[in-house]
């Protein structure tokens, strides 16, 4: 359970960080969408996690916003407001969906920053062997 909500709150945060990476630039989703070759409503959907979003259509995202991948994992952002309704129940400031066939997107995602972090770890060992030598 504990794993299923760590995915969920990954594709939370790719959603969200798209649409605020979106925002930022000024690009309408009529933009996007039309740049990606797909209907306005169909690029809601992908912001709103309600169709499977591949690795390629998250590459082709990110090439449009000119930024990376790692850009939409980057959780740190994430403004969650916590509220509290007439009757005192507590809520998220957002609503968490998943849908089970992004699972294997989150995993190749996953796999892609591990692979990114193990290069990144090979390049300061030549680094610090580089300091050593000179």
């Amino acid at each position: 359970m504990q794993k299923m909500y760590k995915i969920i709150r990954i594709m939370n945060n790719i959603c969200f960080n798209i649409k605020r990476i979106r925002n930022q630039r000024g690009y309408s989703q009529e933009f996007m969408a039309n740049r990606l070759n797909i209907s306005q409503a169909s690029y809601t959907r992908i912001e709103n996690q309600e169709i499977k979003l591949t690795i390629d259509r998250l590459q082709q995202i990110a090439d449009i916003l000119e930024t990376d991948i790692s850009a939409f994992l980057d959780s740190s952002k994430l403004n969650i407001q916590n509220q509290t309704n007439n009757e005192g129940a507590y809520a998220n400031g957002y609503v968490e969906n998943l849908y089970i066939e992004n699972k294997e997107t989150l995993k190749k995602l996953i796999q892609v920053q591990e692979n990114e972090i193990a290069h990144l770890k090979t390049e300061i060992k030549f680094l610090q062997t580089m300091i050593k030598t000179d």
